[in-house]
């Protein structure tokens, strides 16, 4: 028997790569890994040491505390939700998938999208479709070209069935204004097609002040909203992520499906983290406060390092949330082939074996491979130890401070000398 080559997913693989270079003595600027890389909140760590002694399987679907909480969580975001619509999992991504597994047909994503999106889909032999998406941000697909899609893609009999859209969005850093979800989710309504929403950056808002629209709201009876606590709380190494369901026969039938993927795949979410979940979704004023001051550190860095790729010639969209950019590094196309970057995965190679700055080309997110877009993750540079992200979480002009600059001042340099 022959088994086709299988590669690890692009952002694991760059990140396995930074640390092996960092350990043969390279210094590198690491903007190739999501990690949020805020201190740690002690109100989490004593509800880890509190659900130590939880040893036993626990329901599938979750706790019935965490999902109370969880409930609770969606409610005060204008999402009235029961405990019986929500289920937890170990991260976000197994949920993904299983509403991938869950759904039958194809998937429609907007282009670029998240590295993962698309090979789930791949991996459940379900045929994933990028859409482009308008100028002004990244996240959903644009509506006329998403109704065009879904037209072609059943006219060559196909069975477009799963949209999945990113709010605040990742690779672009950019939020799609509340009139694009209407349109958006007016077109998924007249194709009949389930809304995925991933909102795991909803609380990573640059301006707590920016309208924000769920699909679950504009089409409450066919979304699903999935989120978790590895961005907000910096917990991507303990894996707690949440799906809620749309109120329904879809919902209800949608939620069978995944617990019937989640019982044989990770049966349930680890003892200590349905302690954990309870805690974090129940959001005390602590605990708010501090995913506040994150979002507002994620904030002063990422606009640092847009204003960094935007002196170097960059198109980019000015970040709403989260901590990526996604500069277009077309203007400087002719400085850029002088050092051998023609295209992303170029352009990725030149900047990390050159110059040492970890990316991630758009070429991996389903961009034009053609194209000099790559995306830059900006939370990797709060710090390296974790009193060097105390001070940047503390800061007023975190950009300022001086391990902070030092990266910057690489990264524009490392430009500076390709554009120049």
């Amino acid at each position: 028997m022959t088994l086709r080559p299988a590669a690890v997913s692009p952002n694991l693989a760059l990140d396995q790569e930074v640390a092996r270079r960092r350990a043969a003595g390279a210094p590198v600027v690491h903007l190739g890994f999501g990690e949020a890389r805020v201190p740690l909140h002690e109100g989490l760590t004593r509800a880890l040491l509190d659900g130590a002694g939880r040893t036993a399987y626990g329901p599938v679907a979750g706790d019935p505390g965490a999902l109370r909480a969880v409930a609770g969580y969606h409610a005060r975001r204008r999402l009235p939700t029961e405990p019986g619509q929500v289920v937890l999992a170990p991260g976000s991504k197994p949920l993904l998938m299983a509403l991938v597994a869950a759904v039958e047909g194809d998937v429609l994503l907007p282009c670029p999208a998240w590295v993962t999106y698309a090979p789930q889909a791949r991996l459940l032999g379900r045929r994933a479709t990028a859409v482009a998406v308008p100028a002004e941000c990244g996240g959903v697909p644009d509506p006329d070209a998403l109704a065009r899609a879904v037209r072609a893609e059943r006219k060559a009999g196909r069975r477009p069935r799963l949209l999945v859209l990113t709010l605040p969005d990742n690779p672009t850093g950019t939020l799609a204004p509340p009139s694009l979800v209407r349109r958006v989710c007016a077109v998924a309504r007249e194709e009949d097609l389930i809304v995925v929403s991933d909102e795991i950056y909803r609380d990573l808002l640059h301006d707590p002040a920016t309208p924000f629209l769920s699909p679950a709201e504009a089409a409450p009876e066919r979304t699903v909203v999935t989120t978790g606590l590895s961005k907000t709380h910096a917990l991507g190494g303990w894996r707690i992520g949440t799906a809620r369901f749309p109120a329904g026969d879809l919902g209800t039938a949608l939620r069978d499906r995944v617990l019937a993927t989640a019982s044989e795949v990770w049966s349930g979410l680890a003892g200590p983290m349905r302690a954990v979940a309870d805690y974090a979704f129940g959001e005390p004023p602590d605990l708010a406060g501090h995913v506040r001051a994150g979002a507002r550190l994620h904030a002063g860095v990422t606009r640092a390092v847009h204003r960094v790729v935007v002196a170097a010639g960059a198109d980019c969209r000015p970040p709403a949330g989260g901590f990526y950019v996604y500069p277009d590094f077309e203007p400087v196309r002719e400085a850029l082939a002088g050092h051998g970057a023609v295209d992303s995965a170029s352009l990725e190679r030149v900047l990390l074996e050159r110059h040492g700055v970890a990316v991630l080309g758009g070429h991996h997110f389903g961009d034009d491979p053609r194209a000099l877009r790559f995306r830059a993750a900006t939370s990797l540079l709060h710090g390296a130890t974790d009193q060097q992200r105390r001070t940047a979480l503390d800061s007023a002009d975190p950009a300022g401070l001086p391990h902070v600059a030092r990266e910057l001042d690489r990264l524009a340099e490392a430009l500076a000398k390709l554009t120049a």
